[in-house]
């Protein structure tokens, strides 16, 4: 007995989301500038692809509850980076079918002018390939599905999933994750030549179990500069290597490093658009009991876009999207103030959607920083630290909220920073995600105050006084307006 179509199917998706959003839209922790569904659940992003002046994020989406399960792509699509708007459901389960039990992360290409989709399917994990005729609006899943039905032979693995997949020449190559039992990691290589029908090579590369897990999720895989980045999902923080691509194999030529230094962030896919940029993504997980977006109607959010790029040295370098600006209102500007324990002519500043831009001169206090989210008196409060004798930048979140359950632990990571060198400090906060950019190093953690005037904002230095050379402060419009 046949069952409904797959356009039925999404269909339905759409309406139990659209039935949702009011409540989740009222939640005051939701942010309103980081792409996410109307409501319920989502995690990765997926297939990031610039198509006819447009760039289409998908991510995976349960549309009928705000956990993990019904495993589906959402869409959205903007323009210009900074104002999106929802589009159709495009992937959800078909009964009886390789994916029926969720449709797992992957990729989008342009083949001979048309999309294609590539996932993995479970259980078992098989990768698949769907197309759209319409301008990216629907999907239709290709019959070869399928594409990959098993493990290549004779390898002990420990998962298969995430297709990353790229064009040279006339082939089509496509990267695994995957893990090696007793070794670690891995990212298997495939190629076709019309994403079809697909032959195993051998590994791109493997890790060291001990150095970064025992399997990769979600690989992403490009040229950047004169080298090329490997990045991976090892239940843990995302890792990655720069290295040497030759003969179909990577050579890492760094030890892992962090892609980010925060605790909430995951599972990055990117894109590479018409201005040469490599933009990415990723998921920023919540820090608050599943109680607690489940009454609230939605879970998690993507990142703001990040443009990657190598500095002189060859090490990479993290920065926002540009065309985040369009989203800038009301404006704030201080130049020339000394700082000390705190900064009074900053209480007029008050918000929970704000963009904050500060450079400190050299020298001074070896500890500057700001609070934000702050409630009168201090009695709620989340400080963003950059401590030059430690070389740290952290955030401090024991007073962040009274709310039980949420993650209130201090986050950080190493920031070196030359002798004599300036500071200079990027915040973005959107209600209860907070995105700190410093010498191009991205820290990305969540926050949620649960007092109402928890919208203070203060500057501060320990150990001394320092220089602020410039502040520029806005606030921030939503995307989806």
């Amino acid at each position: 007995m046949k069952g409904p179509s797959h356009r039925a199917l999404a269909e339905r998706a759409d309406r139990a989301v659209a039935l949702a959003q009011n409540r989740a839209a009222a939640d005051p922790q939701r942010p309103r500038y980081h792409v996410l569904p109307p409501a319920h659940w989502n995690n990765d992003p997926n297939g990031p692809l610039f198509f006819r002046g447009r760039y289409h994020l998908f991510y995976q989406h349960n549309p009928f509850a705000a956990s993990w399960g019904n495993m589906s792509w959402g869409h959205a699509v903007s323009r210009d980076l900074a104002h999106w708007e929802h589009w159709p459901i495009a992937l959800v389960p078909t009964l009886r079918s390789c994916d029926k039990d969720g449709i797992f992360s992957g990729c989008c290409v342009i083949h001979r002018g048309v999309p294609h989709i590539l996932y993995t399917g479970v259980s078992p994990e098989v990768q698949c390939l769907a197309t759209s005729r319409d301008g990216m609006k629907t999907w239709k899943k290709h019959p070869a599905n399928p594409l990959i039905q098993s493990r290549p032979p004779g390898l002990e693995l420990e998962g298969f999933r995430d297709p990353y997949v790229w064009r040279e020449g006339r082939s089509w190559y496509m990267a695994l994750g995957s893990g090696f039992k007793d070794r670690g990691g891995a990212v298997l290589l495939h190629r076709s030549s019309d994403l079809v029908r697909w032959n195993y090579l051998h590994p791109l590369c493997v890790g060291d179990r001990e150095e970064s897990g025992p399997m990769w999720e979600c690989p992403n895989f490009f040229p950047l500069g004169d080298r090329h980045l490997l990045c991976v999902s090892p239940y843990g923080p995302v890792l990655y290597w720069l290295g040497q691509y030759k003969n179909h194999r990577f050579s890492p030529r760094t030890p892992p490093l962090r892609l980010d230094l925060g605790d909430v962030f995951y599972a990055p896919n990117s894109l590479g658009d018409d201005q040469g940029r490599r933009l990415l993504w990723g998921w920023v997980r919540e820090a608050r009991p599943q109680r607690a977006c489940d009454r609230a109607g939605w879970s998690g959010c993507l990142t703001l876009p990040r443009v990657l790029s190598l500095e002189e040295d060859g090490s990479l370098r993290i920065e926002p999207a540009p065309e985040l600006q369009a989203l800038r209102r009301r404006h704030w500007n201080f130049t020339g103030e000394e700082v000390g324990d705190t900064a009074q002519w900053l209480r007029r500043v008050k918000g929970d959607c704000l963009e904050i831009l500060a450079e400190f001169a050299p020298g001074g206090a070896p500890v500057v920083g700001f609070k934000v989210r702050r409630a009168p008196g201090g009695a709620q409060e989340t400080e963003v630290i950059c401590d030059r004798r430690r070389q740290r930048l952290e955030v401090v979140r024991e007073k962040s909220t009274t709310a039980r359950g949420a993650v209130a632990t201090t986050v950080g990571g190493p920031l070196p920073l030359g002798r004599g060198e300036s500071l200079c400090l990027r915040l973005f906060l959107d209600r209860s995600v907070l995105e700190v950019y410093a010498r191009g190093q991205v820290l990305t953690t969540r926050i949620y105050p649960s007092r109402k005037d928890a919208l203070g904002l203060d500057l501060f230095a320990r150990g001394g006084k320092a220089q602020l050379r410039s502040l520029e402060i806005w606030e921030m419009n939503s995307i989806w307006e």
